[in-house]
């Protein structure tokens, strides 16, 4: 409809005014070159029609050159399927390993559709108290150790977390990666947010175990096409085909324009990227200054533990009362059971000014 506005998702209702903080968003356009309006039928023919199940050929072909020079992944063109954002990717990987009577462990606190996603596909996620609990390599082997079964057949992973803000350190990695291999699971890395590291090194998991590594990628976190809808999940040939053929029985293949923006993106799109981090890093910077946190690692989030905030009407009275207050922020316990006194807050989803003033709301109900 002309003229319509479109809001992002959860900002409707009693929350229309307030600062979306619990949104997973950048509140940045995508550079020009990679915005719908750029994209013309006259200059791709064809943008209105299906692509090949997998992906637009030159698309592949041009993520292939980026996972080689970037990742330091050893891939090939079957490696790649490209999929309706990094939630269809992770949604075909776990529909492809995993089913009734059977496990996928998941570090926690963890990015909420992956629980989800678990059981659509009629297994069981078991949730492994981590980022806040786990202080070496050792330690994190010890926690996943703690939750194995005969029935795990997965552990999923993200780094940097969505929503801790941490990046795991590549010992941590290689860790969990060779107790994948022992006990014969399927590593699930979520990476979405691999260029947004503003301490240490990202590093990718298949790096330790690429034989049985799963990697989700994404355009929408990466270049702020969320609304696009395009990601990529890369691991071993033999399981991307198998993961295909979940995808082709569920969005058949992914938007065409979406592929075409996520190509121009590759391409023309690492300086959008740069000025992002760096507005990025520094607003997460002054955010957790403000609420007295440590600085994020990485991603766009903050949790934030407030227990002590909580009275008798417990973590929903506090969550409407910030609300009251202008501020929305996402419960913790879509994060994880051990969560529920906890809150997600993404301070990219607005612009830097505003979210500042809604953290300093925030920080005031904090004390």
């Amino acid at each position: 409809m002309p003229g319509a506005v479109y809001a992002p998702s959860g900002s409707e209702g009693d929350s229309a005014a307030a600062c979306p903080l619990n949104v997973g968003d950048t509140w940045m356009d995508p550079f020009v070159g990679g915005r719908m309006e750029d994209l013309r039928q006259s200059d791709y023919p064809g943008m209105n029609r299906y692509s090949a199940t997998h992906g637009l050929p030159e698309l592949v072909d041009a993520i292939v050159e980026k996972l080689r020079v970037r990742n330091g992944l050893a891939c090939e063109r079957e490696s790649v399927l490209v999929s309706a954002g990094a939630t269809g990717a992770l949604a075909a990987a776990v529909g492809m390993l995993a089913g009734a009577d059977e496990e996928v462990l998941i570090l926690a606190p963890f990015w909420p559709l992956i629980r989800g996603i678990v059981q659509a596909a009629r297994a069981t996620p078991v949730e492994v108290p981590f980022f806040d609990r786990v202080d070496s390599a050792e330690a994190a082997v010890d926690a996943v150790r703690a939750k194995l079964t005969p029935r795990t057949v997965a552990l999923y992973v993200s780094s940097p977390s969505n929503p801790t803000g941490r990046v795991l350190p590549e010992a941590w990695l290689a860790a969990l990666a060779e107790f994948a291999r022992c006990f014969d699971l399927w590593l699930i890395s979520d990476e979405v947010y691999e260029d947004y590291v503003y301490d240490g090194r990202q590093v990718s998991a298949a790096k330790f175990a690429p034989e049985r590594s799963l990697t989700a990628y994404s355009f929408s976190k990466a270049y702020g096409m969320a609304g696009v809808r395009t990601g990529y999940l890369v691991g071993p040939p033999a399981a991307i085909t198998q993961a295909g053929k979940v995808a082709s029985h569920s969005w058949y293949s992914a938007p065409t324009a979406g592929q075409i923006a996520g190509l121009r993106a590759l391409a023309d799109g690492a300086a959008w990227v740069e000025r992002a981090r760096a507005s990025y890093r520094e607003v997460g910077r002054e955010t957790a200054a403000m609420l007295g946190l440590a600085e994020p690692q990485g991603s766009t989030f903050h949790f934030i533990d407030v227990r002590r905030q909580l009275g008798e009407r417990g973590i929903a009275g506090f969550l409407a009362d910030c609300l009251s207050d202008g501020v929305a922020l996402a419960p913790g316990a879509s994060c994880g059971a051990a969560y529920q006194d906890w809150v997600r807050l993404c301070y990219t989803a607005a612009p830097p000014g505003e979210v500042l003033a809604a953290v300093a709301k925030l920080a005031a109900r904090l004390g």
